[in-house]
C-alpha cells in the first residue's frame, strides 16, 4: 500500500477513483448533461408515467458488481432501464401527489453541490453560510423574530417529527433527553385535525408517546379543524389529568389543500400555553404570493413551521425545512456535546452553533444550494406567481368538472387540489385512475372523501397548462365511459394527439 502512495502513476491507476482519461470522461459527462437537459426540454414528448416491464425489473436485479464496468455502459443501463420509468413528476401531466416539477436550474445546482461534496453537519465553511442565509430569508418571510433558527431536512415528515421533539423538550425540560419521558411524558397529549397528514401519528410513535396521544379533532364543512371542538377536547384532557403540549395546524391538508384557521389556533395555544406548530408542507409557501398569503394569517404566530421547498418551491428532491421561533429551544432539543465535535476559536472547527445542534443528522448534504439557486435565479415574486397560477389551474379544472354532467366534484377547491370523480361507482373510478395513469396522458392520484373514492388532481408542476387539464378531463371521461360500458380493453391515443 505504501508503494502505491509513493508511486504517482500507481496512485492514479490503483489508489484513486478519479478517471484515468479526463478528456474521455469530460466528453461523456457533457453528453449526459445534454441528454438530461433534453429530457426536461422535451418532456411533453414522452408519457407522464409508464408501467415497468418485467424484463426491465429483471435487468437491474443482478449480483453485487465485483468487477468494474465502463461508465458509458452504466449510463446506457440508466438511460434504458431507469430514466424512462421514473415517477413522472417532471412532466406537466403529473397531478397525482403534491410533487414539485423541479427545474433545470435546480438540476445544475445539484450537480454543483455534488462536486463540492460538502458535509453540512458542522464546521466553518461557506455551504453552511448559504444555509444560514436561507434561514434568514425564511425568518423574514414568515415574520419570525431574530434568534429564530432553521434547518434543512429530507422533508416535512422529518420536520414534523423534529417539531414534536422540540415541543417535547419544551414541555418536559432538557433532562427528558437523558432520563426519557417518564410518567410526566406519558400524560402529554397533542392535537391535529382528522384531515392532517399521517406523518404526525408516526412522529408521536417515534417520539415515544404512542399514536393514541395524538387527538384527532373533527373538521368543519370546509375541512378545517373545528377550533371549538379543539378547545373542548383540550379542556376535557386537562380535567382528567392529561397535559396538552402541542397543536399542529395544517396549511394545506393532504386530501384537499384546506388551511386551518391559523390565527384562532394561535390564540388558543397562547391562552393554553401549548406549542403551536404548522404543517405547511406545500401550503406554507403560499406566503410568496400576495394573492394567497392572506390565507396564512396567523402563521407568523407559530412556534415552528415545517415546509418543503421541493413542492411549490420547485426545488429538486429533497429539500424539506424546519423553522423554529426560539432558536435556543430548538438547540436544547438536539445539541449534544462530543469531543470529536468540539468548537474552536479559529480554524475549520470554529463557530458555536453548528447544524448538527439543530437536528439528528451529523452527515448532511448541501440541500441548501439548489434552494439558494432557485430563490436567487427566479426570485420570490416569480415563484409566487407560479404558485398562484397552479391555484388558478385548479379553479379551471373545477369549472370543467362542474360543467360536465358525467363528472362530480367531491370537495371545495381551496388551493391547488381538486377531488372529483366520474359519475359511477367506486370500482369504476378505481379503474379509471389506473387507466389514465397507464395511458401516459396524465397521472392523478386518489383518496377517500366522505366514504367515496375520489380522483385527486394536485396541480403543483410549474409546466402544467390548461391543455394538460383538458387532457386529464377528456381521459377521465373516455375511460369512465368505456369502463361503465364494460369495455375493459382500452387503447391510449398516441402522445402526439394529446
Amino acid at each position: 500500500m505504501n508503494e502505491i502512495i509513493r508511486n504517482p502513476k500507481a496512485g492514479v491507476t490503483n489508489g484513486s477513483l478519479d478517471p484515468q482519461d479526463w478528456s474521455g470522461f469530460r466528453s461523456l459527462a457533457h453528453r449526459m448533461l445534454d441528454e438530461a437537459i433534453d429530457g426536461i426540454a422535451n418532456v411533453r414528448a414522452r408519457p407522464v408515467w409508464q408501467p415497468i416491464p418485467d424484463e426491465v425489473r429483471a435487468a437491474v436485479r443482478t449480483d453485487v458488481p465485483r468487477a468494474a464496468t465502463d461508465l458509458a455502459e452504466v449510463y446506457r443501463e440508466f438511460s434504458e432501464h431507469v430514466a424512462p420509468y421514473a415517477t413522472g413528476n417532471v412532466h406537466p401531466g403529473f397531478m397525482g401527489w403534491v410533487h414539485g416539477g423541479g427545474t433545470a436550474v435546480g438540476m445544475i445546482a445539484e450537480m454543483l453541490a455534488a462536486g463540492l461534496n460538502a458535509n453540512l453537519g458542522g464546521r466553518d465553511h461557506m455551504p453552511i453560510e448559504v444555509e444560514r442565509q436561507i434561514v434568514e430569508w425564511m425568518r423574514g418571510l414568515f415574520g419570525f423574530p431574530e434568534g429564530a433558527s432553521g434547518i434543512f431536512v429530507t422533508g416535512t415528515s422529518m420536520a414534523n417529527l423534529m417539531a414534536v421533539l422540540v415541543a417535547r423538550t419544551n414541555a418536559l425540560g432538557a433532562l427528558a433527553r437523558q432520563h426519557g419521558i417518564g410518567s410526566d411524558g406519558a400524560l402529554l397529549t397533542a392535537y391535529a385535525s382528522k384531515a392532517a397528514h399521517g406523518c404526525l401519528s408516526r412522529a408521536m410513535d417515534i417520539a415515544g408517546f404512542g399514536t393514541d396521544a395524538l387527538r384527532k379533532i373533527d373538521v368543519d364543512a370546509d375541512h378545517r379543524i373545528d377550533v371549538a371542538a379543539l378547545r373542548a377536547r383540550i379542556a376535557v384532557d386537562r380535567e382528567v389529568g392529561f397535559k396538552p403540549f402541542l397543536v399542529t395546524a395544517s396549511a394545506g391538508t393532504v386530501d384537499i389543500g384546506a388551511i386551518d384557521d391559523l390565527k384562532a389556533i394561535a390564540e388558543l395555544c397562547r391562552e393554553e400555553g401549548i406549542w403551536f406548530h404548522v404543517d405547511g408542507a406545500f401550503g406554507a409557501l403560499a406566503i410568496l404570493s400576495p394573492e394567497l398569503a392572506p390565507l396564512l394569517e396567523g402563521i407568523e404566530l407559530a412556534d415552528s413551521i415545517a415546509l418543503d421547498f421541493h413542492k411549490w418551491g420547485q426545488v429538486p428532491y429533497d429539500a424539506g425545512f424546519l423553522l423554529v421561533r426560539d432558536g435556543e429551544r430548538h438547540r436544547q432539543a438536539f445539541a449534544q456535546p462530543a469531543a470529536y465535535l468540539s468548537r474552536e476559536a479559529r480554524g475549520l472547527a470554529a463557530g458555536t452553533i453548528w447544524p448538527c445542534d439543530l437536528g439528528p443528522d451529523l452527515s448532511r448534504g448541501f440541500r441548501a444550494l439548489k434552494t439558494w439557486f432557485t430563490l436567487k435565479t427566479f426570485g420570490t415574486d416569480r415563484l409566487g406567481e407560479v404558485i398562484a397560477r397552479s391555484c388558478a389551474l385548479a379553479r379551471y379544472l373545477e369549472t370543467r368538472v362542474l360543467a360536465e354532467p358525467r363528472l362530480e366534484l367531491l370537495a371545495p377547491v381551496n388551493l391547488n387540489i381538486v377531488c372529483f370523480r366520474y359519475r359511477a361507482g367506486d370500482a369504476v373510478n378505481r379503474e379509471v385512475v389506473a387507466d389514465v395513469q397507464e395511458s401516459g396522458i396524465a397521472a392523478p392520484s386518489s383518496t377517500i372523501l366522505d366514504g367515496k373514492f375520489a380522483i385527486r388532481a394536485a396541480i403543483v408542476n410549474h409546466r402544467t397548462a390548461e391543455s394538460d387539464i383538458d387532457a386529464l378531463v377528456a381521459a377521465v371521461i373516455r375511460f369512465g365511459m368505456q369502463r361503465s360500458d364494460g369495455l375493459i380493453e382500452v387503447e391510449a391515443p398516441p402522445l402526439a394527439a394529446q
